[in-house]
């Protein structure tokens, strides 16, 4: 079989190739969803207390769509919850505490008064309602300083999950964020929402 090219099968061409690679640059440039993980306890807290709560949080980071995803579940707090949100950035990793950089006094539609509940939201990382103020300001005024820190203290293990109760108004229960090394498809959140029931 022969092939009959014409002069304009050549720009033709060469428009297909380029198309061909903007498309596969634009999948090359996209980020992998990054998931971080907490396990919250009295025990972590600082000071540590007698709490008997436990609680679990998962935190996934989206650094193109600007979003972070997060689910939590909680049972058996002294006191009922009074606030919930992310602290950063500590001075060692896994240690220490630190100001609120997420919403304050707490997430938007995190369960409160409760012993145990489930939360899961999407917060819009471009938007200053996803930060206490006082984060925005201390990383360059912008929403955009405010996430590159979030985003980094939460990689550099230095961010820390917290559930405030009447129990411990500094905080009843908490946990470091980790990476979260199980693959997301094998995880079960149903799974673990229920054992917080």
């Amino acid at each position: 079989m022969r092939t009959f090219l014409t002069r304009s099968s050549g720009p033709l061409r060469l428009l297909a190739v380029v198309a061909v690679l903007a498309v596969g640059g634009v999948s090359v440039a996209q980020a992998a969803v990054v998931s971080y993980m907490a396990n919250l306890d009295g025990a972590s807290e600082s000071p540590p207390n007698a709490s008997a709560g436990t609680g679990f949080a998962q935190v996934d980071i989206d650094d193109v769509a600007h979003t972070m995803h997060i689910v939590a579940a909680f049972s058996g707090l002294t006191g009922t919850a009074t606030a919930a949100h992310i602290h950063a950035a500590t001075l060692v990793a896994g240690a220490g505490t630190a100001g609120v950089a997420t919403t304050t006094p707490s997430f938007a539609i995190f369960p409160l008064g409760v012993t145990a509940g489930t939360y899961e939201d999407t917060l819009d990382m471009t938007q200053a309602s996803s930060y206490n103020p006082s984060y925005v300001t201390a990383h360059g005024g912008t929403t955009a300083g405010a996430e590159a820190a979030l985003f980094q203290s939460i990689a550099d293990g230095k961010a820390y999950f917290n559930i405030h109760s009447t129990f411990a108004t500094g905080g009843e229960i908490r946990g470091f964020l980790t990476p979260n090394t199980v693959p997301a498809d094998r995880t079960s959140w149903g799974g673990t929402k229920s054992l917080y029931r």
